[in-house]
């Protein structure tokens, strides 16, 4: 019989990946993961664009910046050792004006403090020379940024957790959590089920259920679904591997890109709109219980004031392919409206604290017998094994983590 008892809310990517980590670390310890969906990976993990980020963006010391570092090098050894694909196919990040040149150069400064592999500066004939079909003033050239299929990924994990005795039950909502002496009862899907600790990973319901364990109320998760383009097949051959543009400060978003899928598809996207559900995947969806939330949480209103433009000029691409194709042509033109149809979309799950801000880096709460995730965005994915090895650190302390 096991000694413990590890509830995870949540099956994607980061919350099967710490159900992994503790059946690796702490041997005997019963994993029991709730999802509310009849799959694993069914919202973020299973709606993203499959990129293994390099850490070029991120603040360095900041948790986004280590568990991206560690967490890359985590995943590309698994998927190594379990025959799942990984290409690196290289990224240029590209700069087509002044301005974006004197933001690339402050770029170039954070990647390096980030210890970003093989990255270089380039000018225009070796962006022709890796995409010759981009252009560009300069660019950085990331060789080792690559392509996974975290689906995929998610699916090996869930098998590690069964082997090691664990459980994932599926169609199991978290509907309550109540304390029980020293541990926790939680009620999913019509069952009772007591554990010494939870761990909660729940993503676009992150911040609902972590309140309902208990936790403050703030950051409150706005919801922003990204659309995207599927390149027809006949220009697909256009982009070799992954073009972004330089992103813009202000916002935790990458900005509208090309992006070669291990499949060979290639994408433009994703956008970024405000979506009006949780689970808003299409225009039309909407949840007044959803809308509810966001409305009545201060920062929503700061963060609309401050933000209203973009937001304005995002809903315009979002319904006219061509404004949506307009930035991305500044760095690949031979791929217009008439040559991309429209593909899937993903919700992301932005945390945004009382007084506006949209936060940045990865976030999480740590209150009597619960550990909450309260932001995971990208480079999430990436970093999953990484973000795993924090969180049963914090549950657990570091004895029995694996040599690195």
């Amino acid at each position: 019989m096991a000694d413990r008892t590890v509830g995870i809310v949540g099956a994607g990517i980061v919350g099967l990946a710490v159900g992994r980590e503790i059946g690796l670390r702490r041997p005997g310890t019963r994993v029991v993961v709730f999802e509310k969906e009849d799959r694993v990976a069914a919202h973020q993990t299973g709606h993203n664009s499959g990129v293994v980020h390099a850490g070029i963006y991120y603040e360095p010391g900041g948790l986004k910046a280590r568990l991206c570092t560690r967490g890359r090098d985590l995943l590309r050894g698994y998927c190594a050792d379990r025959g799942l694909p990984y290409e690196e196919c290289g990224k240029l990040v590209v700069a087509v004006t002044e301005d974006e040149v004197a933001r690339l150069d402050a770029l170039h400064t954070r990647a390096d403090d980030n210890a970003v592999p093989g990255l270089r500066r380039i000018g225009p004939e070796e962006i022709g020379e890796i995409e010759p079909h981009t252009i560009g003033l300069a660019a950085l050239h990331s060789p080792r940024t690559a392509i996974t299929d975290y689906p995929r990924i998610c699916g090996s994990f869930a098998e590690d957790i069964a082997a090691a005795g664990g459980e994932i039950r599926l169609g199991a909502p978290v509907t309550a959590v109540r304390p029980d002496g020293a541990g926790l009862r939680v009620i999913a899907g019509g069952e009772d089920t007591r554990v010494d600790e939870l761990i909660v990973c729940a993503g676009l319901h992150g911040d609902l259920v972590s309140r309902a364990a208990g936790d403050e109320v703030g950051p409150r998760i706005v919801p922003f679904r990204g659309e995207y383009m599927l390149v027809r097949p006949e220009k697909a051959h256009m982009v070799r591997g992954l073009v972004y543009p330089v992103p813009d400060p202000r916002y935790p978003f990458l900005g509208v890109h090309f992006t070669r899928r291990v499949s060979g598809d290639v994408e433009v996207g994703p956008n970024a709109v405000l979506a009006f559900a949780r689970e808003g995947y299409r225009r039309s969806d909407i949840r007044l219980s959803d809308l509810g939330d966001m409305f009545t949480w201060p920062g929503f209103w700061a963060m609309g004031l401050r933000h209203w433009r973009t937001g304005i000029g995002e809903m315009y691409g979002s319904f006219s392919t061509r404004a949506y194709m307009r930035a991305a042509r500044r760095y690949v033109p031979d791929i217009g409206p008439a040559d991309v149809v429209r593909g899937g979309s993903g919700v992301r799950a932005q945390a945004l604290d009382r007084d506006g801000s949209l936060v940045d880096d990865f976030r999480v709460h740590r209150f009597g017998r619960v550990t909450a995730v309260r932001n995971a965005p990208s480079p999430a994915a990436t970093s999953c094994m990484a973000i795993a090895e924090h969180i049963v650190d914090i549950v657990h302390g570091g004895n029995g983590r694996p040599p690195v």
